[in-house]
């Protein structure tokens, strides 16, 4: 099996954490987690992820979906970090996932005719060289009109010239889910709403961890020889839960984008702009715009960050000061906000803290990883079990996650060239098909399996026609998808790329998931209501004008996961 999560390896999931002992635990199922958990398992070693909520519930699905090299960080002098992201970027578009990350064109747009271009034609040369133009493209100077015709949406006067360059670009959640199934499918334990609640000790170490089953509240032992928080903006409360004092602090920083349709941006490639305090990107999307983020302290719910009225126009007014056509609230049809784990330092400005990661071994038995960025989630998780090696018995093998292609990544590029024929087996367009290979790679034909003896589940799902239903049904019997949200949010990006956010296409997909998933008509009435809730409480917070009130609204609507003890500290 290609590391499927389902009900029934659910079920064989909870016999395992109570019958074996494992060389590491990690708790937090974000990139972090289960690339320490596919990290450690590749290494030969017993391994066993838990996860409170879903997969990339928290920082992992609400990035800016870049695998970048960090431009800005050139200017603060991080040229290890920015040599480190570049590596991994070329790893992630050729050898890793293929399948999931892809290059992505930007404009620089120049405005400055004495200084700029030579200082950023310098910084995107050091860029270029130190890995950047391998498998994309290397910077390209652009005059006025050339920049224009990459981007017409541009006021003539915001801009002198431009540099276009290439990053890459990713669905993050639907990565860091097939990281997951990859470390499932090498024999790690993968099991979400699954929260740890205590620690377990043997005189002074730490040797396990008390997990609790969030969907029905049973709680079982888990014994191990090494225990990583890899939990991102929740280290220091599991720190706490510990009992051990943390080596340091993480500090959430909330980033908040904004969802548009491509024609409200007439545009050929992306665009990185220069902000007061830092960057505002406005990033292709398939057959919408990204455009963020923000950068503000958070110091409220760390699980549901809430996106202001501020927040929106902050955005608005910076991308509208450089476009001829501005955007109004009405066109967005998405928006989302997240949390960084940053590590606390001195500056009071979050967008000037480090983005490198930081290891500690804070007890005997417990390693906390946090920091870092998206991008380097691979070298994260491999320094987390590293870390970990004291702990464990016997030597360790040296982390091979560089050479290991994720699950679908085997066999994509003969398939994208059979397309056509794959498309007229089933009755789909091709670039349908295509767009099913750049989401799954080659676990599509798993994917089209469940529609082999119900074609109608080939048919687009009701008022989200990017979708098929297969692909509704799929996240629930292989993608570990648990709920109405994980698969609106999480396994697709509904609830984002529609005005609707995913409430005219709820009851079609909780019936689609329904029998997978064991609702009844009573789950299936609780599932939509608490996935309408959750849709109309950040609409609300959405217009009030500050964090406290925006907050408030957010954190009154029902939790997906009726057992959730918050918080655990």
């Amino acid at each position: 099996m290609t590391g499927r999560l389902g009900p029934a390896e659910r079920e064989e999931s909870w016999r395992r954490l109570e019958a074996e002992t494992f060389d590491v635990v990690v708790i937090g199922g974000g990139v972090v987690g289960v690339g320490a958990a596919l990290d450690a398992a590749t290494r030969g070693l017993r391994v066993a992820l838990v996860e409170a909520r879903d997969l990339a519930s928290g920082t992992s699905s609400r990035s800016s979906k870049l695998f970048h090299g960090g431009l800005r960080y050139l200017e603060q002098l991080e040229f290890g970090l920015v040599r480190e992201a570049l590596r991994e970027r070329e790893l992630m578009l050729t050898r890793i996932a293929p399948h999931l990350v892809k290059p992505v064109a930007f404009l620089y747009p120049l405005s400055n005719r004495l200084w700029e271009r030579p200082y950023s034609a310098a910084g995107l040369f050091l860029y270029d060289t130190m890995g950047g133009a391998r498998s994309v493209p290397g910077q390209k100077h652009l005059t006025r009109a050339g920049a224009l015709r990459l981007v017409p949406a541009l006021k003539r006067d915001a801009l002198i010239g431009g540099i276009r360059y290439y990053d890459a670009q990713a669905d993050d959640a639907r990565h860091t889910m097939m990281v997951g199934r990859t470390a499932a499918h090498y024999g790690a334990v993968v099991r979400t709403s699954t929260q740890v609640v205590g620690f377990l000790r043997e005189a002074d170490r730490v040797s396990g961890v008390r997990v609790r089953d969030v969907e029905d509240g049973r709680e079982t032992d888990v014994r191990a020889h090494a225990v990583i928080n890899a939990t991102g903006v929740w280290t220091d409360e599991l720190q706490r839960l510990s009992g051990s004092r943390g080596r340091f602090r993480v500090r959430a920083s909330k980033g908040v984008h904004i969802v548009v349709p491509r024609d409200r941006i007439v545009a050929e490639a992306g665009m990185i702009l220069r902000t007061e305090k830092s960057v505002l990107f406005v990033i292709p999307w398939r057959n919408h715009w990204i455009v963020g983020t923000t950068d503000t302290d958070w110091n409220l719910d760390l699980a549901h960050p809430a996106a202001t009225k501020h927040d929106i126009d902050y955005i608005l007014e910076h991308v509208n000061s450089v476009l001829a056509t501005p955007l109004t609230h009405d066109d967005i049809e998405g928006v989302y906000a997240g949390l960084r784990p940053l590590l606390a330092g001195e500056s009071d400005s979050t967008s000037k803290l480090s983005r490198e990661h930081a290891v500690a071994r804070v007890a005997p038995g417990l390693v906390a990883i946090a920091g870092g960025k998206y991008t380097t989630y691979r070298v994260m998780g491999a320094d987390a079990i590293d870390a970990a090696h004291v702990d464990l018995p016997g030597r360790i093998q040296p982390s091979i996650t560089d050479k290991v292609p994720l699950v679908g990544a085997d066999g994509y590029h003969a398939l994208i060239n059979q397309a056509d024929q794959l498309a007229a087996k089933h009755g789909l367009h091709p670039y349908r098909v295509r767009h099913l290979l750049d989401r799954y790679g080659s676990l599509v034909h798993e994917l089209l399996a469940l529609a082999s003896d119900n074609p109608e589940l080939l048919k687009p799902i009701p008022a989200s026609p990017d979708y098929l239903q297969v692909e509704a049904v799929y996240a629930a019997s292989h993608e570990g998808a648990m709920h109405l949200e994980d698969v609106l949010t999480r396994r697709l990006r509904i609830s984002i790329e529609y005005a609707h956010r995913g409430v005219d296409s709820a009851e079609a997909v909780a019936r689609l998931v329904a029998p997978v998933l064991g609702w009844d008509e009573d789950a299936i009435k609780r599932e939509i209501e608490v996935y309408n809730a959750r849709v109309e409480a950040e609409r609300a917070s959405q217009t009030k004008p500050d964090d406290q009130a925006a907050d408030a609204v957010r954190a009154a609507a029902p939790e997906a996961r009726s057992q959730l003890i918050e918080p655990v500290s």
